[in-house]
């Protein structure tokens, strides 16, 4: 595998990193976090119509760009150094992709272009409240009845949940069958659904709770064969870890940026902090997690591109690592700030919040480390 960068990857970062500057500055993450749907509507639209991001890895069949995950890793990276609040994590990389996982060539080409243009919001709901990750979180259940599918229970952590128009819901069949699972691509406006956002340590990533009343879905909603979702939704699943391992790398690089100019800048005993060895190992140590993560995230953006069989093995490294790296380089970083770190005025608090929930999202570190073990036959 080449990691290095295409000429037009490198311009996708570049444009990338120069927009998200202005449109996803300190200031405008406040603000839109402070908002009523966790983002800023006309934003969205500019990064919809404008730069066409939503349907960057839509098949050009169905609306989309058809590139690829490593062009993704690379722009995820970049939505996660900015701490961009907006619905394109939820949009794209768990419902789209669940659509194209799961769904008939007719289902693609219903919901994808909508996910593509920006227009249709859309998230996937699998883990109950007990929050399991993976499959074994699924606490919703289904039952056929005349040809439609009745569908209860309770989605939690739902990514956009409170505004999504589109939800992927994950259920069980109800008569037992443990491996029967299905996705149903249910709209928000359908009678038996109720969202209610919550509350959680992250305010610039929205999760909301999803309850199904009975909420009728016609064969059609039933994305594939019915019952027959569970090996769709792990790669769905397992491509989500891919996903947040990049936007994780991206916030870890900017947590060093910001110690390493706050340690230039902050003067003591009169010298830059940055002159004293203590916090030069600091920002060393830093450095090796960020390469360390991009080297992860950037092998498993590969193998999702290549669509190898390493992919579970592959996303649980990356999503374990880069989960850790994430969290080390923010703590280091507020460290070299000391108590201003954790003022409204800086950044640091804001990714200590968003490395802390990142890293049980999708599951967390140990989870993923036990996942590989096994997959290893140990």
């Amino acid at each position: 595998m080449d990691f290095a960068l295409s000429e037009e990857q490198e311009a996708l970062r570049e444009t990338a990193r120069s927009f998200l500057a202005e449109h996803s500055s300190s200031e405008r993450v406040r603000r839109a976090m402070e908002g009523e749907l966790g983002f800023d509507p006309e934003t969205w639209k500019r990064i919809a119509a404008e730069l066409g991001w939503p349907a960057l890895i839509v098949p050009e069949a169905h609306g989309g760009l058809g590139l690829g995950w490593v062009e993704l890793a690379v722009l995820l990276e970049a939505m996660g150094e900015s701490l961009l609040c907006a619905p394109f994590f939820s949009s794209v990389c768990l419902a789209a992709n669940a659509i194209l996982a799961a769904g008939s060539d007719e289902q693609q080409r219903e919901l994808l272009p909508g996910i593509a243009e920006g227009r249709t919001l859309a998230t996937l709901a699998w883990t109950g409240p007990g929050g399991a990750p993976g499959l074994e979180g699924i606490e919703a259940t289904y039952r056929m009845h005349a040809g439609e599918a009745l569908v209860s229970g309770d989605a939690r952590y739902v990514i956009d949940g409170h505004c999504a128009d589109l939800l992927v819901v994950a259920a069980r069949r109800e008569d037992g069958a443990a491996e029967a699972i299905s996705l149903f691509a249910i709209f928000a406006s359908a009678a038996g659904v109720e969202r209610r956002a919550l509350a959680t340590l992250d305010p610039t990533r929205r999760l909301a709770e999803v309850r199904l009343r009975d909420v009728r879905v016609p064969r059609s909603g039933i994305l594939g064969e019915e019952g027959a979702a569970a090996a769709p939704l792990a790669r769905t699943l397992d491509l989500a870890a891919v996903a947040l391992a990049a936007e994780q790398t991206g916030g870890a690089q900017r947590c060093l940026d910001l110690a390493v100019e706050y340690a230039k800048q902050r003067v003591q005993f009169g010298r830059p902090i940055g002159s004293f060895q203590a916090i030069q190992h600091k920002c060393a140590d830093m450095l090796l997690r960020v390469e360390s993560a991009r080297s992860a995230s950037q092998w498993a953006a590969c193998v999702a591109a290549e669509g190898g069989d390493e992919l579970a093995r592959a996303a649980s490294l990356a999503k374990a690592y880069c989960s850790e790296a994430y969290f080390f380089c923010a703590a280091e970083c507020l460290q070299i700030h000391g108590g201003v770190g954790f003022t409204w005025e800086y950044d640091v608090h804001l990714h200590l919040k968003r490395a802390q929930g990142s890293q049980v999202l999708l599951g967390d570190p140990a989870w993923h480390r036990e996942r590989v073990a096994r997959l290893i036959g140990l």
